[in-house]
Order: C-alpha cells, then structure tokens, then sequence
C-alpha cells in the first residue's frame, strides 16, 4: 500500500484507483471536520448549506489539482477560469472562514497525493478546534442580539421583563426606550377616537450556553399586555454558502 502511494505521489497521469484513493480521501477527511464543526458550532450559528459545502468543496479541491497535475499551463488556465467566476457568498464569520479554508486544505493535498500531510493536519485541527471549544477560549460564542417589545403604556412592569431576562442570559442592557403614538383611522359614522400610546423597548443580550431561547420566549408571551415580541440574534449564519 505505501509502494502504491509513493508511486502515485510522483505520477503525472495517475491511475483510475489512485484517482478515487484520493477523491474518498478527501471526503472522508473533511467529514471529520464537519463533524467538529457540529461540535463546536452553537445552534444558532448553524447552517445546513454550510456544513454540506464542507465536506463537499474537499473533493472540487481535490479534483482540480488532479486535473491540473503538474502542468504549468493547466495551472494559469484554471487560474484564469477562476478569476471569471464570480463568488458573491460572503462569509462574515472568520470562524467559519477558518474551516471552509481547512476542508479546501484536505482537498489540495489529497489532489496532490499528500495523504500524511492531510491526515496529520485534518487531526491536529479537529483537535485544536475541540480544546479552542471547551476551554474558557469560546466563552464569547454565546449567542448575542435584540429583542424588540410593544408595551401598551402604564399596563406592564419592565422589571418584570427584566427578570425573566436575567434568567436566561448572561447579561441584558436596556438598548432604546421610546413612545409610539397611533392615531386609529378616522370614521365619518362614528365620533373620532383618541389616540393611542405604547412604548416600544429593545434589549440587548447574551444568552446563556445552556438557555433556551424558545423558553425565554415562551415566557415573554405569558405576561400579560405585551404584544408584537421580535427576537433576533446577531450570529452571522452563511446561508447562501
């Protein structure tokens, strides 16, 4: 088996089987890295469009540089191919960044037969990632954002809302505080309707690791008064990956 390897190693037209060692290589390698990327990823932060590109770019890598080989033409033209298309897909989060350039990492050196290269560095970073994960390093990858209230005026205790807040996150700051006034639609049939006020607050805050954010929710919605409850979070999700 390491003939075998070695002899591929150094072959510019490589076999069919040395073709497909590298290309299930590759995939198998990077499934690995989409698993700790499940591990260490919160929910929130997940993207089903993400993790199937990671474990799939591994074998575009790789089946490129088998196509490319080691011809220098080839290399300008597929340089040249590259730069035509256009990537729009942003990736905000350097996190993911990270392991979007280590899946196309695996997928490079399996193209160049460089299996030891890609197996050693695939589980020293999937082991680099999960200590990174659970040691005191991630304890800013709690989930962050805003929640908007409607609060009809005089008829809800914001230090009721606050509570329940402090028991769900780690901390929650009073971000906007304003007045809304709505005037109800005139109607000729009847005398005109005063105007109506409520108050509109937007929190900011970071919840807990282990709170649920359906729960928190779930509470907010059994105090009596409040409407029109808007949750977001700030964790950039690649969806358009």
């Amino acid at each position: 088996m390491l003939e075998f390897l070695i002899n591929q190693n150094s072959s510019e037209n490589p076999s069919f089987m040395g073709i497909l060692l590298a290309v299930l290589s590759s995939f198998f390698l990077s499934f690995l890295i989409v698993i700790t990327y499940e591990i260490t990823t919160p929910k929130a932060g997940k993207s089903k469009n993400f993790t199937q590109s990671l474990a799939l770019i591994s074998i575009v890598a790789a089946t490129v540089m088998q196509a490319i080989g080691d011809s220098l033409a080839r290399g300008l033209g597929m340089l040249g191919a590259l730069a035509i298309i256009r990537f729009r897909t942003r990736l905000d989060n350097p996190r993911n960044m990270t392991f979007m350039f280590a899946s196309i990492a695996v997928g490079i050196s399996c193209g160049v037969f460089g299996f030891t290269i890609a197996f050693v560095g695939t589980m020293v970073f999937c082991i680099a990632a999960l200590l990174v994960h659970f040691s005191g390093m991630a304890q800013d990858s709690s989930m962050k954002g805003n929640i908007r209230l409607s609060i009809p005026s005089d008829l809800v205790d914001t230090l009721l809302i606050e509570d329940i807040l402090n028991r769900y996150c780690n901390t929650s700051t009073l971000d906007q505080f304003r007045t809304i006034t709505e005037t109800p639609p005139a109607d000729q049939s009847e005398a005109p309707s005063s105007p109506t006020q409520h108050l509109e607050v937007t929190y900011q805050f970071a919840m807990k690791s282990k709170a649920n954010p359906d729960q928190l929710l779930k509470e907010l919605r059994n105090i009596d008064g409040l409407r029109d409850i808007r949750l977001r979070f700030n964790t950039s999700t690649p969806e358009n990956v």
